[in-house]
């Protein structure tokens, strides 16, 4: 079917394609035809026009029709061919027509069958439409039914997540409360803490001042000292140099000669300073020799050592040794030594002997360096520099020079001993024995650690250990040692007993049963020089004995061994050597110590009910073998270091606490005694610090020792205070002190009795007398409850509550029984009404808790029902409530508490009447709406229709408690006619408050397009404009009723014209274009209202003002500065004494009062007037642009009134003011917000005019226009497009300009027309349109020349003389004119090369006055015409002199030029022809026929001069020819002679003439023969001047017709040379006019 119908179409298509062919073929033919015809006619007309001018004989007229017949019988030829090609398409087209007919004939029925499917077609798509329409619908309606299910789950999810937001809320603002509480506990006590750290702060800060303050005077003390030393070598070296000079002067006087003397002195000098450097180098010396000598006693002692088993030495053998070794020393030093050296050699003696049994590392040591140290620390006293002041180095600790040796004895010792102690174990680097590596130690002891626990003062230890050889090879060991530390306490005797030892060494069982001797030695000398060997499966025993109680007095203990009586922990190491190495065994020494400690520190009592008596038992357990004094107390109130705190009396606070802490630290390291001494520097230190510091008085002296006892018991008794609060529940048991044994416990008991129910905290100290011994804390914690069952919270606040509203919460029973209990919920019966707890009987199980509901419905008669429960005035409500329980007597109480509160909104009027409004307008009525509940309440407007709006919110918000909000009613007429209605507020609990509206709308006669109108932000000194329309639309009397005032009939506004006037405000800055006019019925007009923002006027003033005051104030300001300083300083000044105890009154120096009185009185200021300040003012400027830069946004709302007419004024009195209806005023309200400019004027005082004036016409002037960006963004400026023909043009671009840059626009004025030009250029940014006006006026210049144009003739001129003529320019308009004078051969635009000669040598002249613009110029390539000025300006007025001046330097009569003046605007004032003829003599011939051509030879001639000829030589002198040509005129039979003109003239030279200027011409009677005349033929010419000869020549009587009469006439000129010219006179007769 589709496929038919398509084409059937085309076939249709194509039908009405051949149908509009056919038709337009048949109106081409019909116009072929009428053109046909047409021009059939013209023929028949051309025809009898030929027939008719052939009778009239006009042979140009027949041939002109007969080429038009032509013509027209061709074109009539074409157009019937035409005709006859289109006849023919024409019925080709018909039959092709004809065909498709046919075709569509037998389609007809094919059609009919396709209609007909094309109609059942449509009925069968127009019932699926209605079926698919019908199937949408029902979409649509399940749709929505989901939708709406969808929107009810959400509201009970809403109202679900409220209630549970709720239940949080509530729940959060318990814990925060409970959060609070502990919150200011701890703050609490973290203020407390930060206040005693800021106390300890400032005490430290203040003994660091003291510290410093010391420091500072004791470095005064040092410069002063060092200044006064300086001073004393300066004096005392001038003192040498004095001495020296008088020297020199005394030896002069005695005649001896002082420059030999005083080198004898010098080499004296240098003599003994040589001989005490060779003594220093014999000491050196001397010292080698010593190194020597000790180190071959080690070698010797050394060798010695590999001889196994040898007896010990005797004492008597070192004595010669020393003996020698004294001797020899003195044999090195034969000079007695001192007391000092004495020890010194002592000293070394014995460090040599102490070193011969150190260890193998020690022994490769250089002794010097021993010696040495230990001369500079004996010698410590007597070397070192004293300070030249008493300050915090002056120790009054001095130690023994014993004490010191000792200490750096024992420190090197240590020093040496440091690496061997490393690691506490037998340590030996791994080697290779017999081609084994052997790792670890060659001996090995048992036990490893050799140690003395727990051991007393003045007791002996023993202790064994076996050494056993564990490398490959047969070893010996060698006792070296004990270390530093313990050679004061330890002795070892090594015994070496029979003993099996089986060792398996590849295979082999060795037995050996070796027998040593049995050896003692003390750790001395001579027990560290002694050696053992001991073979491969040996073992040694060595038993080392530990004394530490004072030896028997003997030389060699009192030399080599110093014991103290030390109660502290000991640790060093046993060195032996063997072959292999070195190796070492640890000795640790430890002292009885308390080791305490309890199994808990943290005691939790859980809960407990009222009046039972819980206790808990804690154990001490003293883990150490020291006995101690304990004591259970409070709460620590003291730290364990303020515990053992020794305050002396002289020391201040800060010095106890740095002694004690010191204390304290010491006490953990050392004993007491070493304590005190470490102690003791630093408390003399500051003790003196404080002293030098604190001036002596009784407040000083007692002050520092009384205010840390203050203190400290201040802080005990805080301390005391706070901790006693609970503990009357928490107490201690029998056992509160007494003494822990070593390795004993103790048992301590604490007791729980609680009387109140709550939490109770305690905290216990256990102390010890051990000063080492920390106090332990004991924590303890408790819960007391009254019964057991009890309700959690005792007090339930329900906050507050409204009437009429459900509320509910959960009342938690705990209950501590072991059984389960029987609960029963009492409810008074005041309040059965308004509360119930379900259950109200319950079961609560052992050691559980129970839930019950609580629900509170508070009606209006609760204040009736519960009198006694709720106050009317607080409306406050407290129910007590009680709980019984089975087999309880006492019930268990708790109370609920609320503050009931109302739900009322009330409004503060009942009804609002809105009165008449126009259906254009809106009219804004306010009410009141007051929540007199306690609690916020949500409210909105519902069902509010659509002609009122209620704002703010659109009518919805929430009114917090006692809160009045205003709400704005906005009542908006759709129609004229009365209303009525209610408007309804509904509560968050579903509350409705009605308020009752009423109004009245009209219907005015004019409407506008838009009644408000929104200006965006505008700056100041922008505008914005809005367009909109007032039209009469009344143009049907059933459009235009309007309800009565008072709701009576009906009645009908005519339709008649009408007056508006919109009356804006006074002073505002809004402009309505047109402000008032008249409006007939369907008309409309448009209204353009403009807001242009300005800075008032009194606004500016007041500024202006305030700026005069503060430049005022400043420069008095500085005036008083400046007086201030030249015044006489005070000190000159006399004082005014008074005696107040003789009674006498006050004298007044009379100085002083001439000084105060020189002053002049000051005056006040007079009062500025801002009438003073006019606008144009530099003040009024400063004062604007101060405002602008200051500018902050404002923001400004109009109303403007459109008062409309009842109609036009009567006929008859059309002055009479027409009545006007307030009903029909309209009322345009205007918002305009106004901001700060982003561009501001700088230049031209800040106005926004640029005025140029006046200006000459074609003359431009220029100036520049500044702006300022004074926002803080950058500006993109962009500009109008200025009219492109006008006179006004900018000359740069714009640019982007930043923040608090400017813009230099230049603008350029150039008019063309005489009169008053203004344009407005408008400089664009994003936020502002900066509008420029431009004017100036154009005025056409009036200059006038003293010649009119033309030709300007200098004459002639002798060759390198000069002669000058004036032109004057007169200026008679208003401005000043600028002028230039130009000649054309200076003109750029003259063609090059000669050019304009070629043209003008090619081209045909017949006028010998004809010559070319530019004529013969200079051969020096000046040129020859000059101007000066060439250029400049004639003020208005005024007059100019212009000079030009002829100066050729070569003979030529074709000197030529032109002149032109011309203004700045190209326009002529006058165009000169500069003639002017050059001769090298005085006298000259002017006139004849030109022979040649104007122009001269590009190059000059070669010869430019001749000799001058004399009289005898004029005839040999060739002549210049000159032609005359005669022309009679022959005219109406008679012959007009022919007149020609020679001038003859003379030169005026400024050289001197000797001969008079004559001319004659010869052959005069041979010329009057042919009828020529010469008048005169002689005669004289004066300098200056011209004579003129007149030729004429009459044709005599047998003169025959073109005849030529020719004749040849020399004429000879005299003056300073002769010439002589050769006259032919040429004459003929002419017919011709010209």
């Amino acid at each position: 079917m589709f496929k038919l119908r398509r084409n059937l179409d085309q076939l249709d298509c194509f039908h009405q394609q051949k149908e509009h062919d056919v038709l337009k073929a048949r109106e081409e033919l019909k116009l072929f035809r009428q053109n046909i015809e047409s021009l059939l006619e013209q023929r028949d007309n051309l025809e009898k026009e030929i027939e008719r001018q052939k009778a009239a004989d006009n042979s140009v007229a027949v041939f002109r029709l007969r080429a038009q017949h032509r013509s027209l019988c061709q074109e009539l030829r074409s157009d019937e061919e035409m005709e006859s090609h289109l006849n023919a398409e024409l019925k080709q087209q018909e039959l092709e027509l004809s065909e498709v007919e046919v075709e569509l004939g037998r389609f007809s029925s094919l059609r009919q069958e396709v209609q007909e499917e094309e109609q059942v077609f449509q009925v069968l798509k127009a019932q699926k439409a209605v079926t698919r329409l019908q199937q949408e619908r029902k979409a649509s309606q399940d749709l929505q039914l989901k939708m709406q299910h969808l929107r009810d789950k959400q509201a009970a999810m809403l109202k679900k997540e409220e209630a549970e937001r709720q239940k949080k809320n509530e729940e959060g603002l318990t814990n925060r409360k409970i959060a609070a509480k502990y919150l200011r506990q701890t703050i609490g006590r973290i203020h407390q803490q930060e206040a005693e750290k800021q106390q300890q702060n400032m005490e430290l800060q203040e003994k660091r001042i003291q510290a410093v303050k010391s420091l500072k005077s004791n470095i005064a003390a040092t410069q002063e000292s060092l200044r006064v030393q300086q001073s004393k070598a300066k004096a005392n070296a001038q003192k040498k140099e004095q001495q020296l000079k008088q020297l020199r002067e005394s030896l002069q006087a005695q005649g001896i000669n002082s420059m030999r003397h005083m080198y004898q002195q010098k080499q004296l000098e240098e003599i003994k300073r040589k001989q005490e450097e060779f003594e220093e180098r014999q000491k050196s010396k001397r010292m080698e020799i010593v190194d020597k000598i000790l180190r071959e006693e080690q070698l010797v002692k050394r060798r010695t050592k590999h001889q196994a088993l040898l007896a010990k030495p005797s004492t008597t053998d070192k004595i010669p040794q020393g003996r020698a070794r004294e001797k020899l020393l003195y044999y090195l030093d034969p000079n007695p030594p001192s007391a000092t050296e004495d020890r010194a050699t002592i000293q070394l003696r014995e460090l040599s002997d102490i070193s011969s049994s150190s260890s193998a590392s020690s022994d490769s040591e250089d002794p010097e360096e021993t010696i040495q140290q230990e001369v500079d620390h004996q010698s410590f006293d007597d070397s070192l520099a004293k300070p030249e002041f008493s300050g915090l180095w002056d120790q009054n600790d001095k130690v023994t020079l014993n004490e010191t040796m000792k200490t750096m004895l024992m420190q090197t010792e240590v020093k040496q001993e440091e690496p061997a102690m490393a690691d506490r174990k037998l340590n030996m680097p791994t080697k290779k024995v017999c081609g084994k590596e052997m790792k670890g130690p060659p001996f090995i002891s048992k036990p490893e650690v050799v140690l003395f626990k727990d051991f007393e003062v003045g007791k002996t230890y023993k202790k064994k250990i076996i050494l056993t050889n564990i490398s490959y090879i047969t070893n010996h060991c060698k006792l070296i040692g004990v270390s530093a530390p313990l050679k004061d306490f330890i002795c070892i005797k090594n015994s070496i007993q029979p003993l099996l030892v089986i060792l398996k060494n590849n295979g082999v069982d060795v037995k050996a049963k070796p027998v040593l001797p049995h050896m003692d030695a003390s750790l001395d000398h001579h027990a560290r020089s002694s050696s053992y060997e001991t073979r491969l499966s040996e073992s040694v025993y060595v038993s080392a004995i530990s004394s530490l109680s004072q030896p028997a007095s003997s030389p060699q203990a009192e030399q080599r061994c110093i014991v103290l009586q030390i109660n502290e922990d000991l640790e060093g190491e046993v060195q032996f050597t063997s072959a292999v190495g070195p190796f070492s065994v640890p000795v640790r020494c430890t002292i009885k110590k308390c080791d305490l400690e309890v199994d808990s520190q943290f005691i939790d009592f859980g809960s407990n009910v009222v009046g039972q008596t819980i206790s808990r038992t804690i154990t001490l357990t003293n883990k150490g073998a020291l006995a101690t004094l304990f004591s259970l107390d409070g709460p620590a109130c003291l730290s364990p270091e303020t515990n053992h705190v020794q305050m002396p009396s002289q020391v201040s606070a800060n010095t106890c606490q740095r002694t004690s802490s010191h204390n304290s630290t010491s006490d953990k390291k050392s004993s007491d005694s070493t304590g005190e001494l470490q102690i003791k520097p630093d408390s003399q230190e500051l003790l003196e610090a404080s002293q030098n510091e604190q001036p002596v008085s009784e407040a000083s002296a007692t002050g520092p020792a009384v205010i840390p006892e203050t203190c400290v018991s201040s802080d005990v008794d805080a301390q005391l205070n706070e901790s006693s609060s609970d503990s009357s529940d928490i107490s201690l048991g029998n056992v509160r002190e007494g003494e822990v044994g070593p390795f004993e416990s103790i048992k301590l008991e604490i007791v729980f009795t609680p009387t109140i129910p709550g939490d109770t905290k305690q905290d216990f100290l256990i102390k010890f007398s051990d000063i080492t011994s920390k106090p332990i804390p004991i924590k303890v914690r408790g819960v007391a409850v009254s019964l057991p069952v009890w309700v959690v919270q005792p007090s339930i606040d329900l906050k507050i509550c409204m009437f009429d509203c459900l509320y509910q919460d959960s009342i938690m029973v705990q209950s501590s029984a072991s059984t389960a209990l029987r609960l029963t919920f009492d409810v008074c019966p005041e309040m059965r009404k308004h509360m119930e707890i379900l259950p109200k009987t319950g079961f609560i199980q052992a050691q559980s808790s129970f839930k019950a509901q609580l629900k509170f419905l508070p009606r209006h008669s609760l204040s009736k029902d519960a009198k006694t429960f709720f106050d009317t005035d607080t409306r406050v409500m407290d129910v007590p409530m009680t709980v019984q329980v089975a087999g309880q007597v006492q019930p268990v109480h708790f109370t609920i508490q609320a503050v009931v509160t109302s739900s009322d909104l009330q409004f503060d009027r009942t009804e609002v009447d809105f009165g008449y409004c126009s259906i254009y307008q809106f009219i804004k009525s306010s009410v009141r709406l007051t929540n007199t509940s306690l609690l916020p309440q949500d409210f909105g407007f519902l069902g509010v229709p659509e002609f009122i709006e209620v704002q703010p919110n659109d009518g919805f918000g929430t009114l917090l408690p006692q809160e009045t909000l205003e709400i704005d009613l906005i009542f908006g007429a759709r129609k004229a006619k009365e209303y009525k209605f209610q408007l309804s507020c509904k509560s968050g609990i579903n509350r409705v408050f009605l308020l009752s509206c009423r109004a009245v709308g009209v219907r005015p006669p004019l409407e506008l397009s838009h009644s408000l109108v929104s200006f965006g932000a505008t700056a100041v000194g922008d505008q914005s404009t809005a367009v909109l329309y007032l039209s009469n639309n009344h143009a049907d009397r059933n459009v235009s009723k309007q309800p009565a005032p008072r709701g009576l009939s009906e009645a009908v506004a005519p339709v008649a014209p009408r007056l508006f006037c919109f009356t804006p405000p006074q002073d505002s800055d809004i402009r309505i274009t047109p402000p008032a006019g008249r409006l007939l019925a369907g008309e409309r007009c448009l209204v353009q209202v403009t807001f242009r923002p300005r800075l008032s006027d009194q606004e500016i003033k007041d500024e202006a003002l305030r700026l005069l005051h503060r430049a005022k104030m400043l420069r008095e300001e500085s005036e008083r500065d400046r007086h201030a300083e030249q015044s006489p300083p005070a000190s000159i000044k006399k004082e005014i004494t008074v005696e107040t105890n003789k009674g006498k009154k006050a004298a007044v120096n009379p100085k002083n009062s001439k000084v105060s009185e020189s002053p002049k009185p000051d005056r006040r200021p007079e009062p500025l007037n801002p009438d003073s300040i006019q606008p144009g003012s530099e003040q009024y400027e400063e004062a604007k642009a101060s405002l602008l830069y200051s500018f902050t946004r404002r923001y400004r709302e109009y109303t403007v009134p459109c008062y409309v007419s009842d109609g036009d004024p009567p006929e008859e009195d059309r002055q009479a003011q027409p009545t006007w209806s307030p009903f029909n005023t309209l009322y345009l309200k205007l918002q305009c917000p106004i901001v700060q400019p982003p561009l501001v004027v700088t230049s031209n005082n800040g106005h926004n005019v640029i005025d140029f004036y006046q200006v000459a016409v074609g003359e431009k002037v220029i100036k520049s226009f500044t702006v300022q960006n004074i926002s803080k963004e950058s500006l993109d400026l962009r500009s109008s497009v200025l009219d492109i023909y006008g006179p006004f043009s900018l000359l740069n671009a714009l640019r982007c300009i930043r923040p608090g840059e400017k813009h230099t626009l230049i603008l350029a004025f150039s008019p063309t027309l005489e009169k008053r030009h203004c344009e407005t250029l408008e400089v664009r940014s994003r936020k502002m349109v900066l509008k420029i006006t431009l004017c100036g006026e154009g005025v056409v210049p009036a200059v006038t020349s003293s010649h009119p144009g033309g030709v300007l003739d200098f004459g002639y001129v002798l060759e390198k003389e000069s002669t000058s003529q004036v032109l004057k320019l007169q200026n008679s308009s208003v401005v000043a004119v600028r002028f230039r004078v130009l000649l054309s051969s200076l003109a750029p635009s003259r063609p090059q090369g000669g050019a304009d000669k070629v043209a003008f040598l090619l081209g045909s002249y017949t006028d010998s006055q004809v010559q070319p613009t530019v004529g013969t110029q200079n051969h020096s390539g000046l040129s020859v015409f000059s101007a000066v000025p060439v250029e400049g300006s004639i003020a208005p007025g005024q007059s100019q002199d212009i000079t030009v001046t002829f100066h050729p330097d070569h003979p030529s009569v074709y000197y030529s030029d032109r002149l032109t003046v011309e203004l700045t605007n190209k326009s002529k004032i006058c165009a000169i022809d500069l003639k002017g003829a050059a001769s090298s003599h005085i006298m000259y011939l002017h006139g004849g026929d030109l022979l040649n051509v104007p122009i001269e030879s590009l190059l000059p001639p070669l010869m430019s001069s001749q000799p001058q000829l004399t009289e005898s030589e004029v005839i040999e002198k060739p002549s210049v020819p000159v032609l005359v040509t005669l022309r009679a005129n022959y005219s109406a039979g008679a012959i007009k002679p022919a007149v020609r003109e020679l001038q003859v003239g003379c030169i005026r030279s400024t050289q001197p003439s000797k001969k008079s200027a004559e001319f004659h011409f010869d052959n005069v009677a041979s010329l009057q023969q042919q009828g020529f005349s010469v008048e005169p033929s002689r005669g004289s010419v004066e300098p200056g001047h011209r004579r003129t000869i007149t030729l004429t020549w009459t044709p005599h009587s047998g003169y025959k017709p073109y005849e030529v009469v020719q004749m040849c006439a020399p004429l000879t000129l005299k003056g300073d040379e002769t010439n002589v010219y050769e006259v032919t006179l040429m004459a003929l007769v002419s017919t011709s006019a010209d």
